[in-house]
């Protein structure tokens, strides 16, 4: 038995191990395939510049943005002390969450009348504003998603016949304004919702705390730090949408026959130095001289001969 034992040891250790499946080396050789080309191509330079860049920042707020929001829960508490101590309630928990329809909240209360407990319900609505952000901010996201797939992926037909950057050019737009609009609303939503959760304000609504004797005070305020960074999110992705819309826009070629240098003027032709350095360097009186100079040679001899024809004619006279 223990030789029977110790070579079906033997065999179970000695036993190859399977290499792993053709199927499953394509496949990882695929992907990484795809991956290498992809990175050899330079296509990921697209996310370097700044259309693409943005693009990946307004990604990664709009996750934070609609997280912060559609995620969040509270709570406060309150202590109800009645002139019957047996009767009191020291901790009221009231618990409320996303997405804030505070009059579907209620808790119960003593009355200090007894074991008897009244049921209060929280004040106002403010769902519509609260959905209106987290859904901007969810589509937000998948066209982040898109755009960003489309930039590494068809960015040469992305840029084709202009389609591309004038469909994300009024996309970008769109979700600009909504952001405004959105993060506006859920802003004044959130100020209501304070006021609605505070615990100073709905001890009021307790009828034993308006009774003599019952003293009403509260335990534990609600942490709202999660949703005022949501509305400082939405106000981040407001200011990167509307700033992509210049990069966006500069794709769209619109821009470009404004934009273009003024065609260099032409230069004259320089002088020729040695010729007109000449040209102006010649005697201006050279000309003159030659034509003004007189026939010396002329003049005498007219002279000569007016002084030999003189000299017979007085001679004879004088005879």
């Amino acid at each position: 038995s223990l030789s029977l034992s110790l070579s079906l040891s033997l065999s179970s250790s000695s036993s190859p191990i399977l290499p792993p499946s053709p199927i499953s080396l394509l496949s990882t050789h695929g992907r990484m395939d795809v991956v290498n080309q992809l990175v050899a191509q330079g296509q990921f330079r697209v996310l370097k510049v700044p259309l693409g860049f943005i693009k990946v920042l307004q990604w990664f707020f709009a996750i934070f943005a609609f997280s912060t929001c559609g995620s969040y829960s509270g709570m406060f508490r309150m202590a109800v002390e009645c002139k019957n101590r047996t009767e009191s309630d020291l901790s009221i928990e009231v618990e409320f969450e996303y997405p804030f329809r505070l009059h579907q909240v209620y808790f119960d209360a003593p009355t200090c009348k007894g074991e008897d407990k009244e049921r209060l319900f929280l004040i106002g609505d403010y769902s519509s504003s609260a959905e209106f952000f987290v859904t901007i901010g969810v589509f937000a996201f998948l066209y982040s998603t898109a755009a960003i797939t489309i930039y590494v992926l068809f960015f040469e037909k992305y840029k084709e016949n202009n389609k591309g950057p004038l469909i994300d050019l009024g996309v970008t737009a769109v979700f600009a304004f909504m952001w405004l609009v959105s993060s506006a609303a859920w802003a004044k939503g959130l100020s209501d919702v304070k006021t609605a959760t505070d615990p100073d304000k709905v001890i009021t609504l307790i009828t034993a705390c308006d009774s003599e004797g019952n003293s009403c005070r509260e335990v534990h305020d609600p942490v709202m730090s999660g949703l005022n960074t949501s509305v400082a999110f939405g106000f981040i992705n407001l200011v990167l949408w509307v700033g992509n819309l210049w990069f966006v826009f500069k794709e769209t070629g619109i821009i470009a026959p404004f934009m273009r240098a003024p065609p260099p003027q032409e230069k004259a032709a320089a002088p020729d130095a040695y010729g007109q350095q000449g040209a102006y360097e010649q005697d201006p009186y050279a000309s003159n001289q030659g034509g003004y100079q007189p026939d010396y040679s002329q003049q005498g001899y007219n002279q000569d001969a007016e002084y030999g024809q003189g000299a017979p004619t007085s001679f004879a006279n004088q005879m």
